[in-house]
């Protein structure tokens, strides 16, 4: 076999699968071709704009210097502005009564005229009746206190085998008997002379009446002053959320005062049958923070006259929780009902978070004005928000 394929000179060798491999290492190297080289981008500079960051400079500098004039107007203005916001919601809280007035044919301001000397007379007798009393059981009740601390310390102590030392807390209270003597002074020096030796005061209150009387009888041409700044459609919605406002609100705080006085009242007289120490701020202030601290105002009210009576006559004590709980029943189911029907309900967690809010930027005053300025606010949302009826499933999840 392999003689006859040597001898046949038409047969094909067999072709190796390395005969391409081998014919390409052969063949000598071509470079590729190069690519024409592309020109070479110049570098962007990027050059700020000498206008423009003057002008930002500019604006920067006008800006700090804007908020230093508004802090420095808040510092010297913000009393008041304080004053004009008090004065603001008197005229509010006067409103209802002015404007049943105005319905009957008094001008608005004679109508407000006689609610504002009413009040100054009920004021005045007020003072006049309970002042001085008030002011003596004030300065005691000042001085009475570090005893009251040394008494609660020593219960404590001796039921709990507790190991407070009274003196060091005093210290870090501030309450030695000293200060307390010395702040009890002050206090009777400045209640009895306010009107004379305090110039501060005067100021205030001749700002807070001027301005409660012009917001209350102007009111008509305020709203129609600020609503000429808006348009047409703007002035109607405008004028339903003052309404609204200042009924609602105005409502609100006259209730809240009427039910306070009641209050204070009745929880005087009673701590004066009992006869508990300090009877008169006692019963004061158990009848207006019960009204303006709401959830736990009526039992900070009772808790302090109570504190006094454990050390002085423990009885007195039962007796105070009894007339407390029973005075809430008629006053929930009785009084309420009847003075703040047509007045707005507040949620009793907005309300108690618009007095800490209040008292921490305005004080003691500002706790009493929280909830009204809540309940404006609230009076506003109402007007301008829009409710929707909840989801099934919605309903379901929550009931």
């Amino acid at each position: 076999m392999a003689e006859s394929d040597a001898q046949n000179p038409d047969s094909t060798p067999p072709v190796s699968d390395q005969t391409g491999e081998a014919a390409d290492a052969a063949a000598p190297y071509e470079a590729p071709p190069e690519q024409p080289a592309s020109p070479r981008q110049a570098p962007v500079l990027v050059a700020a704009d000498s206008k423009w960051l003057r002008r930002a400079l500019i604006m920067v500098v006008i800006a700090i210097l804007g908020l230093e004039v508004i802090n420095y107007a808040w510092g010297a203005l913000g009393g008041f502005v304080f004053n004009l916001l008090i004065a603001w919601l008197i005229a509010i809280s006067i409103d209802p009564v002015v404007t049943w007035l105005n319905r009957r044919g008094l001008r608005r301001g004679v109508a407000t005229a006689i609610v504002a000397i009413a009040s100054l007379i009920l004021i005045a007798a007020f003072i006049a009746l309970f002042g001085g009393a008030l002011a003596a059981q004030t300065v005691e009740l000042v001085v009475a206190t570090p005893a009251l601390v040394l008494d609660i310390v020593r219960w404590i102590n001796g039921t709990f085998e507790a190991s407070i030392d009274p003196q060091e807390l005093l210290s870090n209270l501030n309450l030695t008997t000293q200060q307390a003597a010395d702040l009890a002074s002050g206090l009777a020096g400045g209640v009895l002379a306010v009107f004379v030796s305090v110039v501060g005061a005067v100021f205030n209150f001749v700002t807070v009446l001027v301005f409660s009387f012009y917001f209350s009888a102007d009111a008509p041409r305020i709203k129609r002053w600020i609503a000429s700044l808006l348009k047409p459609a703007q002035q109607v919605v405008f004028i339903k959320v003052w309404d609204i406002s200042v009924r609602k609100a105005g409502g609100f705080v006259i209730s809240k005062f009427a039910l306070a006085s009641v209050s204070a009242l009745f929880h005087s007289l009673f701590f004066w049958l009992i006869d508990i120490p300090f009877w008169l701020p006692m019963g004061i202030f158990a009848g207006f923070v019960s009204q303006f601290i709401p959830t736990i105002g009526t039992y900070i009210g009772v808790a302090l006259p109570a504190l006094f009576a454990a050390f002085n006559e423990p009885l007195d004590v039962l007796w105070i929780v009894l007339f407390a709980t029973v005075y809430q029943q008629i006053e929930n189911y009785v009084l309420t009902p009847r003075i703040s029907t047509h007045t707005m309900d507040i949620n009793s967690g907005v309300a108690l978070a618009s007095v800490f809010v209040g008292a921490a930027l305005f004080g003691p005053i500002g706790a009493i004005i929280g909830i009204p300025l809540a309940a404006i606010l609230i009076a506003v949302f109402e007007a301008y928000g829009q409710r929707y009826d909840v989801h099934p499933y919605v309903e379901r999840r929550t009931s």
